[in-house]
């Protein structure tokens, strides 16, 4: 009779330890999925620049302080409305042509720009006119 009782604990044992690596292959599972969805959406994000406003747009000042990082940057062009997030800000600005090259200065900007014309403008290499005729920079 005591070897049955063994018999059943130990196969109960087994089959707590059997769910509970289903489990954790579930777990995993949905944690690579989970990944792979946020890089997929970070990267569509870096890659497909859009606009805030597409069509007419709102100018918006902005100011850039001396030695400010992209992610600084970033986090001003955001508040002001003019990006949807910092973070792929940053990526955007170390993979374009503009890279390290924001310089300080007030500027003035449409939320109608997508992010890789804000470098532009941004990094002194397209020289945006507003109604009076002077430069915005």
């Amino acid at each position: 009779m005591r070897v049955l009782k063994n018999n059943e604990g130990k196969a109960t044992s087994e089959m707590a330890g059997s769910v509970l690596r289903i489990l954790l292959y579930v777990c995993v599972v949905f944690l690579i999925i989970w990944a792979g969805k946020t890089a997929y959406h970070f990267g569509y994000s870096i890659f497909n620049q859009r606009a805030m406003s597409p069509e007419d747009g709102q100018e918006v000042t902005v100011v850039i302080k001396e030695g400010a990082s992209a992610y600084q940057v970033g986090k001003t062009l955001e508040k002001k409305g003019l990006i949807e997030d910092a973070k792929v800000f940053v990526f955007q600005e170390k993979l374009s042509n503009y890279r390290g090259q924001i310089k300080a200065g007030t500027y003035i900007l449409s939320t109608a720009y997508t992010p890789d014309r804000i470098l532009a403008v941004l990094s002194g290499q397209s020289e945006e006119e507003d109604e009076g005729g002077t430069v915005s920079q």
